[in-house]
């Protein structure tokens, strides 16, 4: 009869191979030995409750009527806002200035933040309103301003950007890049919540979009798919170290318009209404009203023009 193969695993090898990689060989704990994480599926949660809180008649319940909306919304951010606390207090313990605060201390700071949020969701609420209106007027196939809020990419990015870059902005970086990744995984828009975006901001289509941590971008600016803002290079510390948080993504001023494709890097700026072609790359910043396309190609010779 044949030899039946034994079911043993090796599992007892298997699992101190691990361990040694784990603790001593390559080791990815925080230095402080945290185990208590922020959850990914909380906080994609916490972004449909506070979604649901914003435009409650899109995104809330079916049934709601002028009677029980603000109940529902008061209800809703209740919720929300409760289990923000909690997933902010677990992200602030990644800060090394939180690492030895005490527990009731962390905790009583992660709902003060988490309460200033709340604070500033109708502000969002405007800014989100005015990336609509937006994508309505600058998209002529938009019919109606339901079909923008339910199935454009772009504002749904945009949804995840203005509540991470506020958290960016009151300290949670962590929890910031969370909201903003899970927009990424969603649309292939990949925005950092650091970066600053002014009103009535619209991408087009938006696969591919990739904004960077320090780029600013003033009011009324349009872009398309594939468009980068990204930086040119990172300046790195004597051993080597890349050197964090440094300006080295774009300035695009107000009514500004980059079509699909262009990719502009470095601390330059694109100054007030310039146009950008498809498929440009620039590394140097243009004046006001610029319109930038490619260029003839000239033997041995490939470059952008710039027509004012």
């Amino acid at each position: 009869m044949p030899k039946v193969p034994s079911q043993n695993w090796g599992l007892e090898q298997i699992v101190a191979d691990l361990r040694a990689s784990r603790e001593e060989l390559h080791r990815t704990r925080h230095p402080l030995g945290i185990r208590e994480l922020p959850s990914r599926e909380a906080v994609a949660g916490i972004v449909t409750g506070l979604r649901a809180a914003l435009f409650p008649t899109h995104y809330g319940a079916p049934d709601l009527t002028d009677e029980t909306v603000d109940y529902y919304v008061g209800h809703t951010l209740e919720s929300t806002l409760r289990l923000l606390a909690e997933q902010i207090r677990r992200a602030l313990r990644f800060l090394p200035e939180f690492g030895e605060t005490p527990e009731a201390e962390l905790k009583e700071h992660a709902f003060n933040v988490a309460r200033e949020f709340g604070m500033q969701l109708a502000g969002i609420r405007a800014l989100l309103v005015s990336d609509i209106q937006a994508a309505f007027t600058g998209d002529p196939a938009a019919q109606h301003i339901t079909e923008i809020l339910l199935c454009y990419p772009g504002v749904w990015a945009m949804t995840h950007h203005r509540l991470a870059h506020a958290l960016h902005r009151l300290g949670v970086p962590l929890l910031a890049r969370f909201i903003n990744e899970i927009a990424h995984s969603a649309t292939g828009i990949d925005i950092h919540p650091g970066a600053a975006i002014g009103p009535s901001f619209f991408i087009d289509h938006g696969t591919g979009v990739v904004i960077g941590e320090t780029a600013i971008i003033g009011e009324r600016v349009r872009l398309y798919q594939a468009v980068t803002l990204g930086a040119k290079s990172f300046a790195a510390d004597l051993d080597g170290t890349l050197v964090k948080g440094k300006a080295r993504h774009p300035i695009v001023e107000d009514d500004v318009v980059i079509y699909a494709g262009a990719t502009i890097l470095g601390r330059v700026t694109i100054g007030r209404g310039s146009v950008i072609g498809g498929n440009v790359w620039l590394t140097h910043s243009v004046p006001p009203g610029s319109s930038v396309s490619q260029g003839k190609v000239r033997e041995g010779d490939r470059g952008d023009e710039v027509r004012r």
